[in-house]
């Protein structure tokens, strides 16, 4: 049976409506509240897939919490199955479903009264999504590892801002995290520290890398934190 032009105009209308409000969520969040005389920074970083939430001291950086792993919305209800969890891992392997009320700039939990405005729409960053590490070249030889096990290291990036977790989802043990903003602009793929769990000193310092996408992986070349050589190989997880 032929649709009426109008009817078929309408449905068409519905479904890319219906397809960019799921969407909308994808990039960068944040919100803030005062706690002993502090301002904690809370971001949510959202792929296609997989989330990440973050708090950490506004003015020092200091890591506080996070917490992740798998999201879907549908009709106003989010549900997320937990990877990682800092400071409750009795979630891990858990899901969880609550409303949320979410326009273009904004995201409301009225359970919890929480807030989140947008911080970018995905845009501009060249690798946004989720990525997990598959491999490393040393000494020339390329050493690839299963994705597939449960010792992850996750790698979530919006727009404009990263954040490297990680985890195993079987002891569900947390090894660290860091994160903040990047960017990527001629092959230059460029890190300026926020946070990082395990080291406060390294909040602020900016970390130039080589990037190039080889045959979809991410390889990534440049000198860690604590100065040491690197060449790592990551794969596309969305």
């Amino acid at each position: 049976m032929k649709l009426p032009k109008i009817l078929f105009t309408h449905l068409f209308i519905l479904i890319l409506s219906s397809s960019s409000f799921a969407q909308s969520l994808v990039g960068a969040w944040e919100s803030f509240e005062e706690k002993n005389n502090k301002t904690i920074r809370s971001v949510l970083i959202v792929s296609d897939e997989f989330q990440v939430l973050t708090k950490f001291d506004k003015e020092t950086g200091a890591f506080i919490e996070t917490n992740g792993g798998s999201w879907k919305l549908k009709d106003g209800l989010m549900t997320e199955v937990v990877e990682f969890h800092t400071s409750d891992t009795s979630a891990i392997g858990k899901s969880f479903s609550f409303k949320i009320k979410l326009s273009q700039n904004k995201i409301e939990i009225p359970a919890s009264g929480a807030v989140f405005t947008r911080i970018d729409d995905a845009k501009p960053g060249a690798l946004q999504g989720a990525w997990l590490m598959s491999g490393r070249v040393r000494n020339g030889k390329t050493q690839l590892r299963n994705t597939d096990r449960p010792r992850k290291t996750m790698k979530i990036l919006s727009g404009t801002r990263f954040q490297w977790i990680a985890y195993n989802i079987a002891t569900k043990e947390f090894k660290g995290t860091g994160g903040g903003t990047y960017t990527t602009i001629d092959g230059k793929y460029t890190e300026q520290i926020e946070f990082f769990s395990r080291d406060n000193n390294k909040v602020g310092l900016k970390l130039p890398f080589d990037f190039e996408l080889v045959e979809g992986k991410w390889h990534h070349k440049g000198f860690s934190s604590k100065g040491a050589a690197m060449h790592e190989i990551w794969s596309k997880r969305d």
